[in-house]
């Protein structure tokens, strides 16, 4: 079912419609209920894909065998219609950041539609996955990412998403203006998923995530059904003292020597910060530690302090 969440008009006078799709159970009160939310940045593409393959699985078993839906779900497939119609991550209309703007403390017009969708998904959800993507210059594997603090409640759904890695992480203040934040604030179960680069597509990383997502849905009772076949990966579960960044010193082209998901030895050439102008090499990014590469810069340009890539400085168990 097609339900218009929210409808408002920009200070431009255009109308802009925040939509979600409900599937439930064809009799009796639902066993969980969870929420689906993507789109909350224009420029992550990933989730909103995912959601929209999502939208046509359900929407065919709903029709075909909807005895196999045991539970709510909820699925917002683009929470910022207006920053995707752009094509740009932030609000166009003041370049806001719609994921800054849960804390409730806002008066802006993002601000309210905001708390609208907080508010929706509070009232109808008992678990709520949040998808995003890279941004433009960070090309992230899909991974779970949870704020210290709520780990012991949420790795166990986590380990269910069929993510290559779970990373447990500090809380810093910017993240108590998130959706993922608040949500698990109000005691909404919330797992955040990161995924890709922004404004692109990986085919792979989009089957990954369908699967993952049908996975989770059986594994907390919403779907009874066996297709698609599920081969669930076991994620790395990495605390936040096991992650090491690896950051540019210089401007330059960086130039990768390594791929993301790749395993790394410490002392290894991650990649070259070469000059534009002539092609020489300006510096050398060399793994500290062993581990997993589970982000990537995919955008070239450096300045002194990009981020080139993320590794777990995990040993893995043998």
């Amino acid at each position: 079912m097609n339900k218009i969440l929210h409808s408002y008009k920009t200070p431009l006078g255009h109308s802009v419609q925040i939509e979600k799709k409900t599937y439930g159970p064809v009799s009796g009160k639902p066993k969980n209920r969870l929420a689906i939310i993507s789109g909350l940045h224009g420029d992550e593409l990933e989730g909103i894909a995912l959601c929209g393959r999502l939208v046509s699985y359900l929407s065919r078993l709903e029709e075909e065998n909807p005895e196999a839906i045991l539970g709510q779900i909820e699925i917002y497939p683009t929470a910022n219609p207006q920053s995707l119609a752009s094509s740009q991550r932030l609000w166009p209309m003041g370049d806001l950041d719609m994921n800054r703007q849960f804390s409730g403390n806002g008066t802006s017009l993002l601000s309210d539609v905001s708390k609208r969708i907080l508010k929706d998904i509070i009232h109808n959800s008992d678990i709520a996955i949040d998808i995003h993507a890279g941004n433009l210059f960070l090309k992230e594997l899909p991974q779970v990412r949870i704020i210290e603090g709520y780990d012991k409640k949420l790795i166990p759904l986590a380990l269910q998403c069929n993510v290559d890695l779970i990373w447990v992480h500090p809380i810093a203040d910017f993240f108590k203006l998130t959706l993922g934040f608040n949500l698990n604030k109000a005691k909404v179960r919330t797992i955040v998923i990161e995924a890709g680069v922004g404004a692109r597509l990986d085919k792979e990383i989009g089957n990954q995530l369908f699967l993952g997502m049908i996975q989770f849905m059986r594994s907390i009772e919403l779907l009874d059904c066996e297709e698609p076949v599920v081969q669930k990966k076991e994620p790395i579960l990495v605390n936040p003292d096991e992650v090491t960044m690896s950051a540019a010193n210089t401007s330059g082209f960086f130039v990768p020597e390594v791929n993301l998901g790749e395993w790394v030895e410490k002392g290894s050439l991650i990649g070259k910060i070469i000059c534009p102008n002539n092609g020489n090499v300006l510096e050398e990014i060399i793994a500290s530690s062993n581990g997993l590469t589970f982000t990537l810069r995919e955008y070239p340009m450096t300045y002194e302090g990009s981020v080139v890539a993320r590794i777990t400085n995990k040993e893995l168990a043998s």
